[in-house]
């Protein structure tokens, strides 16, 4: 096994709950979510994520949201406090840190598009800063740039950098990544549900996860299958989630994941603007594969 177990597992990349009509954020449901997905064996919890909505929570709510997480649960939190301002990250991962987050997980920067010494100054700067470990997240599709290895390489050398979420897509560089960091104290961790077996068969040790958020004991299953290098059983989940892992991002994250989670109950599916509901075509299609995967469980149970 090369990896080191720093972040070795699933961990959610939970949703923001907001009051049913209104998009006043909704503690007790927050509180009761991070629960359940602690009861259903997850290794830990990401609040405040892209798919937390994170861009549009202000500052406040945003450190209101980790305390909730950190006050709810005992497994470890890790912290959305990624932005395109070197200094509001900086302030978002301290407030993270004093609400008491185990780690923080730095989106790298968007829009503004910094040239890799920028981007390596950026982590850097808040890496020196904040004694947290700290998780550098590429995800192309949203920010408009990509990481390199090579700067990935040297932020791995830093001793609060210790994990890093792949999400560009590309198993190529994911694989040099894993190859490169081999005997840093650095976990690479999926951040693209349909290749989180593919990369733990390169090395990764688990996944930031949105299916996670529905089917946390498949997901975990599959993880920690993949753990033990029991490829084929891990394969077998990876099949069965798949079609409700392609719904999941038929619209923009988070938007079928928080109508997933109300299919099953766990609070309205309220976005904050300029997010909106799910179309007719999408609950339709979640709705259909959450009861196949309820009647495969039903069945499972009855053998």
């Amino acid at each position: 096994m090369i990896h080191h177990d720093t972040f070795a597992g699933v961990y959610p990349a939970m949703t923001t709950p907001f009051t049913d009509g209104t998009d006043a954020v909704d503690h007790e449901q927050l509180a009761a979510d991070a629960r359940r997905l602690a009861d259903a064996g997850v290794d830990g919890l990401v609040p405040v994520g892209s798919t937390g909505e994170a861009a549009t929570l202000t500052h406040d709510e945003h450190a209101e949201v980790v305390e909730t997480v950190v006050d709810a649960v005992d497994v470890p939190v890790i912290a959305g406090t990624g932005s395109n301002s070197t200094r509001e990250a900086l302030d978002l991962t301290e407030r993270a840190a004093d609400a008491g987050a185990d780690a923080a997980l730095l989106i790298s920067p968007y829009y503004n598009k910094p040239v890799p010494a920028g981007q390596y100054e950026h982590y850097a700067t808040i890496a020196d800063a904040v004694d947290i470990p700290q998780i550098v997240y590429n995800v192309p599709s949203r920010t408009g740039s990509n990481l390199d290895v090579d700067t990935i390489v040297d932020l791995a050398g830093h001793e609060n950098i210790q994990g890093y979420k792949a999400a560009s897509g590309d198993a190529n560089q994911i694989s040099e990544i894993i190859e490169r960091t081999r005997e840093e104290t650095f976990d690479v961790l999926s951040g693209d549900d349909g290749m989180t077996l593919p990369v733990m068969s390169m090395g990764a040790t688990g996944t930031i996860s949105v299916v996670a958020n529905v089917e946390p004991e498949r997901t975990s299953r599959l993880v920690h299958a993949a753990l033990e290098e029991d490829f084929e059983t891990a394969r077998a989940i990876h099949h069965d989630l798949g079609p409700l892992t392609r719904a999941l991002f038929r619209e923009t994250n988070p938007i079928p994941v928080k109508e997933a989670m109300a299919i099953r109950g766990y609070g309205p599916a309220e976005m904050r603007p300029p997010l909106t509901r799910g179309s007719d075509e999408t609950l339709r299609v979640l709705t259909e594969l959450l009861a196949e995967l309820e009647d495969a469980d039903a069945t499972a149970t009855e053998a």
